[in-house]
This record gives C-alpha cells, structure tokens and sequence, in this order.
C-alpha cells in the first residue's frame, strides 16, 4: 500500500480509502448495515494497510458513524485517519452545528477528527456557509483540537468551486472524480483549481458508484486487451490515483471481493502508463455510446415521496445499457416491485432537487415508464 504525505507532514495516509456509503447490509437495497460482514471488511481492510476510513452523518440512514465507531474502537486512535462531514442541510444556528458535531464525536467514539467536511457543497450550501457562519464555527473547532484537518465535498461547477476555494483557507477539498467525469462532470477543471489552490485531493466515487466496474463489451475488450489479469474496476481506481495532488482515492467496497479487488490494484499501486491512458481513452470514447443514466447509486434522491426504486431501477437500467440489451429491463429489474417502478413516479422533482449529479430523474423515469410499456406489449 502506498501512503502519501499531507503538505509535507508526518501525516501520511493510505492512498486507498475505505467509504462507508455502501457497507453490507442485512437485506438487498436495505439500509441497516450488517455488522458481522461489515466488521470483518474493516478488519481485512486494515490488514490490508488502509488506514483512512470515510463517513457522513446521513449514510446508511445516519447508522454508519455508529457503525464506524464501534469498528476501529478496538484499534489505536493513532493508527487510523476519520473523516466524516456536517451535514448543511439540517442545520440553522451554531447551537445546530454544535449539537450536531458533539453527536459524531459521540457516534464516532473519538474525541477529534482527523478529516472533517462540510458535506456535499453546492452554490445554494456555499451561501449557508457564509449565512450561518459555519466556517468560522468549524475553525475554532479545530483550534480546539476537535478537527485536525478543515474541507469540503462539492457538487457543483468550476465557478463555484473556485469561489469556495478563494472564500477560506481550507486544508483539503473532495471531489467526485473519474475517467468518465473528467469531461462529462468537467471533473478535469475541478482537479486543476484544487491544483492552482494548492489543495490536495480526497477522491471520491472513482469507479462511480460502481458504473464503471462494468464498460459495454466492446469497451471491456480493449481494457482486457491491453491488461489481461486487471479487473475493469481496477482501471478507475488507478486512473484517479494517478493524479499528481490526490492524497487518498475513496471506494465505497460493500463486499469482500471488492476490497481485495481494490488492494490488489493498489499494492503495489502502478500509476497508468503512457499507452495504457491511451487504451483507456479508446475504451471511453466507445462506453459512452452506450448512453447510460449518470446514476452513482448514491440514495440522496430515497426515500421517494411516492415509493419509487429510482436507484434499483436506474442500476438496471444501465446493466443493459452497457450490454446494448435495453430489451431485458423487465428481467433485469424484475425484482422491483410494481409499486415501485416507473409507473408510480409522479415528477414532483424532489428527487432532482437533490440529486449530486443533476439528473433530470423524473424526466429518465418517464423515459423508463415509456421502455416498460413498449417491452410489455410484445
């Protein structure tokens, strides 16, 4: 495992960290984490040299700083890095920020943070900084020993991040960044205004919620082709390590072949060479055909007001996209109940309203109910 300094520091996590949006759970598209087999994935995760491990005070239905803490309880504070975020969202006062920050530390069984965020920054979240202080709270948080290290996740464009970036002296930023984003989501510029800033890079969603652990066939063959013993997730992983200012890229591994899939990429990591970028960017160039929904999986839109899967559905969606077989959405999503599917989506537009990638969701779930209705009459 590789560990990179923090602005020339003594502080040297792993280069690959462990996010914890997606632990097991005791039932499919569940929410309650099953801490049996999540446990042993944190303990195969730190024999395996993690020693960074991501949270947010929302994930897994707000269970998953409990989860955490309880843990790497058993383990030296010492030998591990936690960072989990404020969430913005919920909070009007500094007796909020404060009440809020106390429950982690609770939560988390720590008594300061070596990463902490403001959580998923937008234009909107931006101004709430600046409105209710939050900056300057979380600033003397740190003076208090409480937060080690200050940042922020962001969701938004160029402009606004680097208005966020010129606005506080921050210590780090996390970005959404991987092959396919660096255009698509404009992650490329992000990366290079965190590099003019001088910030490091916590890299979050590399292989996209897990879309791109799987490319259309034709796309795959040019990856295996040019490295046969390498999984297809592997190459979004070391793509985003690969990147001069990244100090840890984030995989939120729900199973234990996940995990040993990632360290396997990462010890030791190799960095993309010259011709294997090329074979990358050819493999691209042709997944993107495929015209799959820009879904990472997330849950930000859940629960729908009016039940809808909307993240089970666009999951298997996008399994047939990238097989070019839209034919088999009924089988594919055949697990998903009725009241569940398109048909009950009513575009209110909550969903998209919060959405981190800016899907036009009720717009795709009309899309859906169309493909349904046309696979049903045959």
């Amino acid at each position: 495992m590789e560990y990179r300094s923090y602005r020339d520091t003594d502080c040297r996590p792993s280069l690959l960290g462990l996010g914890c949006m997606r632990l097991p759970t005791l039932e499919p598209g569940g929410t309650a984490i099953d801490y049996a087999r999540a446990g042993a994935l944190v303990d195969e995760a730190v024999r395996g040299g993690i020693t960074y491990f991501d949270v947010a005070y929302p994930y897994h239905g707000g269970g998953a700083e409990k989860f955490i803490g309880a843990a790497l309880e058993k383990y030296p504070r010492e030998s591990f890095y936690l960072a989990t975020k404020m969430p913005l969202w919920k909070l009007e006062t500094q007796e909020d920020m404060e009440q809020v920050f106390n429950e982690q530390l609770a939560n988390c069984r720590v008594d300061y943070f070596d990463f902490y965020l403001c959580h998923a920054v937008d234009a909107e979240r931006f101004e709430k900084i600046r409105r209710i202080g939050a900056f300057e709270f979380l600033a003397r948080k740190k003076a208090e020993g409480k937060i080690r290290r200050l940042g922020f996740s962001f969701h938004d464009k160029p402009a606004v991040l680097r208005a966020i970036c010129a606005a506080y002296p921050w210590d780090f930023a996390q970005l959404q960044l991987n092959y396919l984003d660096w255009t698509v989501q404009r992650a490329r510029e992000q990366y290079e205004i965190l590099q003019e800033y001088g910030l490091p890079c916590i890299v979050m969603e590399p292989v996209r919620g897990g879309a791109l652990a799987s490319l259309c066939p034709e796309a795959e063959a040019v990856l295996k082709a040019k490295a046969p013993g390498r999984s297809i997730a592997s190459w979004a992983i070391r793509f985003a390590a690969s990147l001069p200012g990244v100090l840890v890229v984030l995989s939120g591994m729900s199973s234990e072949e996940q995990l040993a899939d990632n360290l396997a990429a990462m010890s030791p990591f190799q960095p993309l060479t010259k011709s294997e970028q090329n074979a990358l960017t050819r493999a691209v160039r042709i997944d993107k055909r495929a015209q799959r929904i820009p879904c990472t999986g997330c849950r930000y839109c859940m629960p729908c007001p009016f039940g809808v899967d909307i993240p089970g559905l666009f999951k298997a969606y996008n399994r047939c996209a990238a097989a070019k077989s839209t034919g088999r959405f009924l089988k594919e999503s055949g697990d998903i109940p009725a009241a569940a599917r398109p048909a009950a989506c009513r575009a209110c537009g909550k969903c998209a309203r919060v959405c981190p990638q800016h899907i036009g969701i009720p717009e795709e779930m009309a899309k859906l109910r169309a493909l349904e209705e046309k696979l049903r009459e045959k």
